[in-house]
């Protein structure tokens, strides 16, 4: 949208001046008919903001087969419990059984670590196979530091048997990460959107005044392509690049248009 100049109602029109070497096109003004009007300068300003991820969720999952209902609960609760503190004692592995056997309870333990309770979802699921009793549970905790997440990985994948598996990270972006960058971007906006009103106004030897009228006049989403071919080089297997999912980045635009109010000023002698 070309920036331009609205006057009071009434006032004839202005011819329209161009000036390349300043870098401005396309602005209807009249310099002396601005004496003793009101007047205003429309102007767009655009943004764009781009964020990598700031959560990631991991599933562990644990199965046992056991003889007896209690034998297979107890068998899955104790790598369950281990699995939670696990998540909670990241600092050590030599403090992790200190940790399981303390009476602190893994909510609270997580809370301390910055996962919160609601990041925590544990199913379990029970089944008879003739005489024998299988019980599969699913642990998904979702992290929002990922070194702490490489560290519980790393513990439960060297402490525990093979009856824990440990699946790959899911990184997304949060509902209050996506508000941040989506009024980011409109700030940011608006911002460039007074800085050029400003500079106009400056070589109109006018006054920027207070806005009248602001609005986001589009805005856009989209997230970032697969890069596992350009983050890898072609000798490295497929298969070990992918057991390291690249960090999806997720890019908001915004484009606004902003009416400020023009006063007289003092003009700069040349």
């Amino acid at each position: 949208m070309d920036n331009r100049m609205r006057g009071i109602p009434g006032t004839p029109s202005a011819p329209v001046a161009n000036d390349a070497e300043q870098g401005v096109e396309g602005w209807a003004v009249n310099r002396q008919s601005l004496v003793g009007h009101a007047r205003e300068i429309q102007v767009t300003g655009a943004a764009e903001v781009c964020c990598p991820a700031d959560r990631a969720s991991v599933r562990f999952t644990v199965g046992s087969s056991k003889a007896s209902v209690s034998e297979v609960t107890g068998s899955v609760s104790r790598r369950v419990e281990y699995i939670l503190q696990a998540a909670s004692c990241v600092t050590s592995p030599d403090v992790l059984w200190p940790c399981v056997a303390s009476h602190v309870t893994w909510e609270l333990t997580l809370r301390q670590h910055g996962v919160r309770e609601e990041d925590v979802m544990v199913r379990k699921f029970l089944h008879r196979d003739e005489d024998v009793y299988h019980m599969t549970s699913e642990v998904t905790v979702t992290f929002s530091d990922f070194d702490e997440m490489e560290q519980v990985c790393i513990i439960l994948l060297e402490k525990l048997d093979k009856t824990v598996s440990v699946g790959t990270p899911r990184f997304f972006h949060s509902a209050e990460c996506l508000n941040r960058i989506r009024q980011s971007v409109c700030v940011s906006a608006v911002d460039n959107a007074q800085q050029k009103a400003s500079r106009i106004s400056q070589l109109l030897g006018q006054s920027l005044g207070a806005p009248t009228l602001i609005r986001e006049t589009d805005t856009r989403e989209w997230r970032g392509k697969d890069e596992d071919g350009a983050r890898w080089g072609a000798d490295t297997p497929h298969a070990a690049a992918a057991l390291l999912p690249p960090i999806p980045t997720i890019t908001t635009s915004s484009l606004v248009s902003v009416y400020f109010r023009l006063q007289e000023g003092s003009r700069k002698k040349v």
